[in-house]
């Protein structure tokens, strides 16, 4: 672990701790994906050599201030918060027993800039969603190919003069992902390399023109699960700790 990871875990602790009883600029979504990080390695369970299990229904509790400012993010925070659990749990091999649910919850007793996290194991199906972020936007890959360029027949329209009118199209087939370019008068690139054709994992970047575009997979739940209602401050991911489904 370097020196900023050390810093970084001790400024989090400062912030989520008993310094933030004082601290009252608000609650900030990093305080909220700090404290899920700890969540996870704090109730990460040994099941064998190969399994270490970990919650997949989480419960974010803070005051009624920053609740208010939290759930008017919409999805969008919620689906960042997956992304860093989705990451985190990657990184240090844990696997879910089902969905991920995240709920943001108004908690009365909590000060400003506080965050509490409760979390249980619940059991849930698979169903992987790719997605592309293309500046502030997020489009779900909801075909088996999707168009990509600058003109009006494009399945997804881009604002920039230095892409063809069809300039790539992303292909995807239930299970992983390509992009390939469309003879595009620029070309195109992926991770910064000249692509042609290639298979996308996971937070790859393509750029065409001046346009980034990033691949993202949220593993979300097939089905609801009766242990965690649905509600404005929710949205349920299912993944098994790595881009497939749990072994």
């Amino acid at each position: 672990m370097g020196i900023l990871d050390n810093f970084e875990k001790g400024l989090e602790r400062a912030v989520n701790g008993a310094f933030a009883k004082t601290f009252r600029s608000g609650l900030q979504p990093v305080e909220i994906t700090s404290a899920l990080r700890r969540e996870l390695d704090t109730k990460a369970a040994v099941v064998s050599r190969d399994r270490v299990l970990v919650p997949n229904n989480f419960t974010v509790r803070m005051g009624s201030a920053d609740y208010e400012r939290m759930s008017a993010m919409g999805p969008t925070l919620i689906d960042e918060l997956t992304d860093l659990v989705q990451k985190h749990a990657a990184s240090q091999r844990f696997q879910f027993a089902g969905g991920i649910t995240i709920r943001l919850r108004e908690d009365s007793a909590l000060t400003v800039g506080m965050v509490a996290v409760d979390s249980t194991n619940v059991k849930g199906e698979i169903a992987w969603t790719p997605l592309l972020d293309i500046g502030t936007k997020r489009y779900p890959l909801i075909k088996a190919r999707t168009v990509i360029g600058r003109g009006s027949d494009a399945d997804i329209t881009i604002d920039d003069t230095g892409t063809s009118r069809k300039h790539i199209e992303v292909l995807w087939d239930g299970k992983r992902a390509q992009v390939r370019d469309l003879g595009s008068t620029n070309g195109s690139q992926l991770n910064g390399q000249p692509v042609k054709q290639a298979v996308l994992e996971p937070d790859s970047v393509i750029t065409i023109g001046r346009t980034r575009i990033i691949f993202r997979v949220l593993a979300q739940a097939s089905t609801p699960d009766a242990a965690a209602p649905v509600d404005d401050a929710t949205q349920r991911h299912d993944m098994g700790g790595f881009w497939g489904p749990a072994s």
